[in-house]
């Protein structure tokens, strides 16, 4: 808990939340992505349109889904459609503005693993793997991606590939032709990180109250690229945090099974 009343994962999901417009064909991935999507939605961006991997278009979830196949999703969604539908003519399709995803490990150009920790052949640690991601980061218009920021998870190179970013920097993602702009922001628990807009490498833009240039330096597992003008993340409103704070309490009331 920092002296400001607030911890460092809610300074995280608030700051990944201001990010998502209003009216946005947000498609999401569980965990922080889904929290801060879900804020967004009960803040500032009432009218976005949440799409899960489900195929559920429009959810509104009451808590924060454990997975894609919650109930929660489908019960309150505009429309259900099928898996391929929702790839082939929503995704691939161009009608998503923008996608969040998690990661376990991130490069310097944004690309991320979610597959395996070590060698693939014989991984110290087996993650839960690709899902949709890598369609939503190939073929959303935008994409934001929002991870804790450690050696651990900010490393020189990836131990699998699992969803391309911009590739190997500059022009090489273009030269893939793939359709979407790619990460336009990482958010971590202790700053943004944007795209150099030539070499594309992730660079240092803003830090949350408290945090050091240095602390970012030092969690980093490259030379991390600051910027000219590093500017100062807002602090959290009194409203955002109680928003937040309610929605992750009725999310553990009903799923330790007392209800919402």
């Amino acid at each position: 808990m920092s002296d400001n009343g607030y911890t460092a994962d809610e300074m995280m999901t608030i700051a990944s939340a201001r990010m998502i417009r209003n009216g946005a064909v947000l498609f999401v991935g569980i965990g922080l992505p889904s929290a801060a999507a879900n804020l967004a939605r009960l803040t500032h961006a009432p009218d976005t349109v949440l799409i899960y991997e489900s195929g559920t278009i429009g959810a509104k979830p009451p808590v924060l889904p454990l997975s894609i196949g919650d109930g929660e999703l489908s019960e309150t969604a505009d429309a259900v459609v099928s898996i391929p539908e929702i790839f082939a003519y929503y995704l691939q399709g161009g009608r998503v503005d923008l996608g969040f995803l998690g990661a376990a490990q991130i490069d310097r150009f944004a690309n991320i693993n979610t597959t395996v920790i070590g060698d693939y052949r014989k991984p110290s640690t087996r993650l839960p793997g690709a899902g949709g991601a890598p369609e939503i980061a190939a073929s959303s218009k935008e994409v934001l991606i929002t991870l804790r920021q450690n050696k651990r998870a900010f490393v020189k190179k990836l131990d699998f590939v699992t969803s391309g970013g911009h590739m190997e920097g500059g022009d090489s993602r273009e030269r893939m032709r793939l359709p979407g702009k790619g990460p336009t922001a990482v958010i971590t628990d202790l700053g943004i990180l944007t795209p150099d807009p030539v070499t594309k490498e992730l660079t240092l833009t803003s830090l949350h109250p408290g945090v050091a240039v240095e602390k970012a330096v030092e969690s980093t597992g490259w030379p991390l690229q600051i910027a000219a003008h590093v500017a100062t993340t807002d602090p959290p409103t009194a409203n955002e945090l109680a928003i937040l704070r309610d929605l992750y309490a009725r999310t553990a009331r009903a799923h330790a099974g007392n209800g919402n």
